[in-house]
């Protein structure tokens, strides 16, 4: 069966963006060691899932990327622009982006079916509300969580929506250069 993948910036406290969505306490100096890290958690990875609301941001500026040679980020935007994506929505009656289909159904139910399909592994990459719902439903297999070294007091957190413990397993923990320690879990299933 495959996996569903969480790779997500955090600040030191907890949340992955401000009050307003703001996502300025993200370091960007990454070093070759890092960006081997995304690597590696990326290759094995044919899915990108996604909830609408980040979906709207992150499929344009990454096709944007993606048709620029000389963009630095050229070949990370080729592999999300490439990569298939399931926008989950209830919103949306159609799909405006290519290699991206919805999926209105209920979120396990769909998940399900995604985890079963034949493939490498699937991602996903935030927006509060639709990752509080995968974590609180117990669809992640592995998180990645990037802790950058700033602490913000207040924002979204993908953890608010929990109503009962979910104990996790340290895969590992991995420092950089730059100061993000990205910490590698698996929840502990009974």
């Amino acid at each position: 069966m495959r996996k569903l993948k969480l790779q997500v910036q955090m600040t030191v406290d907890g949340y992955i963006a401000g009050p307003n969505g703001e996502m300025d306490f993200m370091v960007w100096n990454w070093d070759d060691e890092l960006k081997q890290y995304i690597e590696d958690i990326t290759e094995p990875v044919d899915c990108i899932i996604l909830g609408r609301k980040l979906a709207e941001g992150f499929i344009p500026h990454w096709a944007t990327v993606a048709a620029n040679p000389d963009d630095l980020e050229f070949t990370t935007g080729k592999k999300f622009t490439d990569t298939h994506k399931v926008v989950f929505t209830k919103t949306l009656d159609n799909s405006e982006w290519d290699n991206t289909i919805l999926a209105k159904g209920n979120l396990v139910d769909e998940i399900t079916k995604l985890k079963e399909l034949d493939g490498k592994d699937i991602i996903t990459y935030g927006g509060a509300t639709f990752v509080s719902s995968l974590i609180k439903l117990g669809l992640i297999d592995e998180f990645h969580l990037f802790i950058n070294p700033t602490a913000i007091s207040n924002g979204m957190t993908i953890f608010q929506e929990l109503d009962s413990k979910q104990n996790l397993t340290l895969v590992k923990s991995t420092s950089f250069d730059c100061g993000i320690v990205v910490l590698n879990y698996e929840p502990k299933r009974d």
